[in-house]
């Protein structure tokens, strides 16, 4: 198969590691807009978790007298490392990635059976970890166009920042705006804030176009199917529009706000539709997408993290043998019925 008929083709019939291979690539036009935005600090967590996945992986399947070149081919370690690096604050200390790779990749995937026993999304558990241990890690993000070079941010991530590299860190824009608004309204807010763009977060809105796009290229070319991120994302607009007021001081933000503000496509198109954590059934995926996306919005708005995408899926995850279960007794009473 040549690389155009593998990129562009829908006919042709693929294998599973060029399918992961074409989910690293639909995720670059994202990793592209982050490095613009935040530095070179997300490449380094790209190189370091990718690493520390595949060592671990080829260790464990030692351990478990399994085959160890079939499985590192398949790219599977490499997808899960990829999307806890896009997760992660860029050039987080290396042994947070360490710790959270190892989650995913030894407890959360490789404890369950390996590839296709996993009942949770591999790096979601490794990320909901972190966040869970190493709060104040997880949410010191570097701010957009921070200036910082390659030499601070490697210096950053091997624990050796400097006060001015420290003063380039913060809370995210989703973060700040539910917790330091003390009052204003949301233009008020906004306005003349450098963390804040036209759509949502400044960098961020640029972020999840860029996933959005891939996301769409994921979908032209059938890896994966509408019914999760759509309704994911319909399920998080509308509740965004509920309870939207016009932006007074007591506003949770509008849903273009929402819809581009953290890690909603990346959480949409490329975690949420892990194909072994959720559902199998059609219907199944579209209450799956719902859930999700009600989850993470009443989790942005009203619950202790300012980006719910991994506790909502995972709290998912947990409900995704139940939907399917519901979806075939619906469906034999309906046969019946019929």
């Amino acid at each position: 198969m040549t690389l155009a008929t593998l990129l562009f083709s829908r006919k042709a019939p693929m294998t599973t590691p060029q399918i992961m291979a074409l989910v690293l690539a639909a995720a670059v036009p994202g990793i592209i807009a982050m490095t613009l935005w935040f530095g070179p600090g997300t490449l380094i967590n790209i190189a370091w978790l990718i690493l520390c996945a595949l060592i671990l992986e080829a260790a464990v399947l030692k351990m478990r007298h399994r085959p160890v070149m079939p499985a590192l081919k398949d790219c599977s370690a490499a997808v899960t490392a990829l999307l806890l690096a896009l997760s992660m604050p860029p050039a987080a200390p290396w042994w947070a990635g360490l710790i959270g790779v190892f989650f995913a990749i030894v407890i959360a995937k490789h404890l369950y059976g390996g590839l296709g026993s996993n009942p949770f999304n591999p790096a979601m558990v490794g990320y909901a970890v972190l966040l869970i241990a190493f709060p104040q890690t997880m949410t010191s993000w570097l701010l957009p166009h921070n200036g910082a070079g390659f030499a601070d941010t490697l210096a950053r991530f091997l624990g050796n920042a400097t006060d001015t590299m420290d003063a380039l860190t913060g809370a995210t824009a989703l973060d700040r705006f539910k917790l330091e608004r003390g009052g204003m309204t949301v233009s008020e807010f906004v306005a003349g804030n450098p963390l804040y763009g036209t759509l949502s977060g400044a960098g961020w809105e640029w972020v999840n176009i860029a996933f959005l796009g891939g996301g769409l290229y994921l979908l032209y070319r059938r890896i994966i199917t509408w019914h999760i991120p759509v309704t994911l994302l319909a399920a998080m607009t509308l509740l965004s529009l509920v309870f939207y007021d016009g932006g007074s001081s007591a506003s949770h933000g509008s849903p273009v706000f929402h819809l581009f503000g953290g890690a909603a496509m990346l959480g949409a198109f490329f975690i949420a539709t892990d194909p072994v954590s959720g559902p199998s059934t059609t219907t199944g995926k579209l209450w799956y997408g719902a859930l999700i996306g009600i989850l993470l919005y009443c989790i942005r708005v009203w619950g202790s993290y300012p980006d719910g995408v991994a506790f909502a899926v995972l709290l998912a995850n947990f409900a995704a043998p139940a939907i399917d279960q519901f979806v075939h007794i619906a469906q034999k009473g309906s046969n019946h019925a019929g």
